[in-house]
């Protein structure tokens, strides 16, 4: 009507003008309606759902404000940001015409949709996974409904891979490892290796890792110190700075691993083969001999050089472990000299552990949780893999590996790709300093900028009885980081700490291979890392952790069913608690599960969920807190957005019940 009327439809636009505007975000609700959440401000602004029509989960628009039945209400008038671009979802037919349901939780409706050059429409079936990118916005010029344009098939709605190929689409990952090329040449350009193919090193990994990148050799002392010698596999060996391969590994920045599968930084053929430390295998390597006192101190006299070596034993974790914690393993017993190689590195690592426990920081074991898969990709089973004798001794040496690059490539170059951690966020000391002190914390806030205060309050929170404060700690710390300049590792309690020990899986270990074969040539780097570096690897890190969380929880949904069914009670601990409720995970299995405040109680009067000191109050009461160890139920697996949601199975009694009690 206002269209084909230009004089009403100049009455509405002087109408719409003279209201008042705000600009914020767009929050969608399961039920239609939405708010808007005003920038810089607590306000926020319903939206009625056929102004919902306009807008996405996450929009930042600009909205009039406008009064409709008694009640302020927000109409989006303008898109500043669309939130969505590029999406994953699902092929719709309505009528045979095409349409994308986006996957998100918050985005509900189905968009009209068309295919991209290339790309037949009709081999696109309902249910199809696709990847989708909006190409009209009812916000924008004279468009009045979304569309958008699919650009590929993922897979198909009975593809087993679907969580796999949806993921790995959603983060923008390569679902291959690189094409590799028919003869690998070596650059070794002025390096001169030394021969210690003689050497009984040791690998030791998972009974099915392919891409063995560590070997190890320990000489104990008769005062008690050692001399330990780590050998890195060397793929700069075979990748020149700046070649094609090169720059896609830079590109990937890291192996993506995900439960059941990894999706390889280097073609197999190198991270699998010519790189991997194989038992009888001649390999190049890249070396570090260091020496450490019987105490666990290590010393400054630290040596790289590159070297030929051959791995003389292939060992795995559990059967390591067997042996030193049962004293044999019925599936692997060790000759003489390899014997002696275990004994020695376990002795070290014990020196190394003991050092770190009292001058750094050592975090609690826990857990890893390992997903067994069938060949058609359901769900098995899941494994408990403990962090056992044989995981620590390996830690050790890569964490003592990684302190020695650390100091060699700052006293050499100043530069390297280095692993910081800056403490408490500066911003929240005055809150760090409230917490400490309601427990009588020995600790002031000038202690705790430093490095060794820092991790003297680490030690302190291991050494209490539970892991509440520890937990409300966390939530102060800064992120850990990754840049070009030495600083401290504050959460490990370390000074200078920088990654080589995996350059088959982290690009940032290949330029610091580079830099420590610089210092070996006494030259200045082929390669160092730019100011962008740290950024670049941040990024990839969190893309790939989201990622393998985001499998975990499609296949966690599809091995649950059955103990949702069946009522089975879990053992979980709390490790987050906010005014919605309290997320815990699942101890039998890794799962994380929400408990929504109506579930522990559903009289809101008498419940109060505090994020801010993580603890849930009944009746006025503490009942649960952070850390905590409860028994649960699952209440509903929504398969759509690939969560689950417990109840606790401690039940609070009416308080009309506790009234009659009191009476009798």
């Amino acid at each position: 009507m206002f269209q084909d009327n230009p004089l009403l439809a100049q009455l509405k636009k002087d109408f719409q003008e003279a209201l008042p505007k705000k600009e914020g975000t767009i929050k969608a609700t399961d039920r239609g309606f939405g708010f808007l959440e005003v920038d810089n401000s607590k306000d926020s602004f319903f939206i009625p759902p056929s102004y919902m029509k306009k807008v996405m989960h996450g929009d930042k628009v600009s909205a009039f404000i406008r009064n409709e039945k008694d009640r302020e209400v927000a109409e989006p008038e303008a898109l500043i940001e669309a939130s969505v671009s590029r999406f994953i979802g699902r092929v719709k037919l309505f009528k045979g015409r095409l349409n994308v349901i986006p996957d998100h939780p918050q985005i509900k409706d189905a968009i009209k949709a068309k295919t991209r050059k290339g790309l037949a429409s009709d081999s696109l079936s309902e249910g199809d996974w696709v990847v989708a990118h909006i190409t009209r916005h009812p916000l924008v010029g004279d468009n009045k409904t979304f569309f958008c344009e699919i650009s590929r098939k993922i897979a198909s709605s009975e593809d087993k891979g679907v969580p796999w190929w949806v993921t790995l689409a959603k983060h923008d990952l390569p679902d291959a490892e690189p094409a590799g090329i028919e003869n690998w040449e070596m650059h070794d350009e002025g390096l001169t290796r030394e021969d210690l193919t003689h050497v009984p090193f040791v690998t030791i990994d998972g009974e099915s890792t392919k891409d063995m990148d560590d070997a190890l050799y320990a000489e104990k002392n008769d005062d008690g110190s050692f001399k330990v010698t780590v050998a890195i596999a060397d793929p700069t060996s075979y990748i020149a700075v700046n070649d094609e391969m090169d720059a896609e590994a830079r590109k990937r920045g890291f192996t993506v691993y995900l439960p059941g599968r990894n999706i390889p930084m280097l073609p197999r053929e190198l991270s699998d083969e010519l790189c991997s430390l194989k038992q009888d295998e001649k390999r190049p390597a890249l070396v570090c001999e260091m020496e450490v006192a019987a105490d666990g101190t290590l010393s400054d006299d630290i040596r790289f050089f590159s070297a030929w070596i051959q791995s003389q034993a292939r060992l795995a974790y559990d059967h390591v472990s067997d042996y030193l914690e049962n004293g044999h393993s019925d599936a692997w017993q060790p000759n003489d000299v390899i014997a002696e190689q275990v004994a020695n590195l376990h002795a070290f690592a014990n020196a190394r552990t003991e050092w770190r426990t009292k001058n750094a920081v050592i975090f609690p074991d826990r857990p890893d949780y390992r997903f067994e898969l069938s060949e058609d990709n359901d769900v098995v089973a899941i494994h408990i893999d403990a962090r056992r004798t044989a995981n620590r001794m390996v830690e050790e040496a890569m964490i003592t590996a990684n302190i020695c690059a650390g100091r060699v490539l700052a006293k050499h170059f100043d530069s390297g790709v280095f692993n910081s951690h800056a403490g408490f966020n500066a911003e929240k000391m005055n809150e760090v300093m409230d917490v400490l002190k309601e427990f009588n914390a020995p600790f002031d806030a000038e202690q705790l900028q430093s490095l060794d205060g820092f991790s003297a309050l680490r030690r302190w929170l291991n050494e209490q009885e539970t892991s509440y404060l520890d937990n409300r700690m966390r939530k102060f710390q800064a992120y850990s980081e990754v840049g070009n300049k030495p600083l401290p590792h504050y959460a490990m309690g370390l000074d200078v700490y920088a990654t080589w020990t995996s350059p088959i899986r982290k690009y940032g270990d290949m330029i610091n291979h580079r830099m420590l074969k610089a210092v070996i040539l006494s030259q200045e780097p082929v390669q160092q890392p730019d100011e962008t570096v740290g950024e670049e690897m941040a990024l990839h890190r969190r893309v790939h952790r989201m990622a393998e969380r985001d499998v975990g929880d499609w296949l966690y949904v599809q091995l649950l069913q059955a103990d949702l069914k069946n009522e089975t009670v879990f053992t979980a601990e709390i490790f987050d608690i906010n005014r919605a409720g309290m997320r815990v995970r699942l101890l039998e299995n890794g799962a994380m599960a929400f408990v929504p405040g109506p579930l522990i109680m559903d009289n809101k009067a008498r419940i109060e969920c505090v994020g801010e000191s993580g603890i849930i109050n009944i009746d006025k009461n503490k009942e649960y807190q952070l850390g905590d160890q409860i028994e649960v139920k699952l209440a509903d697996i929504k398969a759509a957005t690939r969560s689950i949601v417990a109840k606790p199975i401690k039940i609070f009694p009416d308080l009309v019940e506790n009234a009659e009690s009191d009476k009798d």
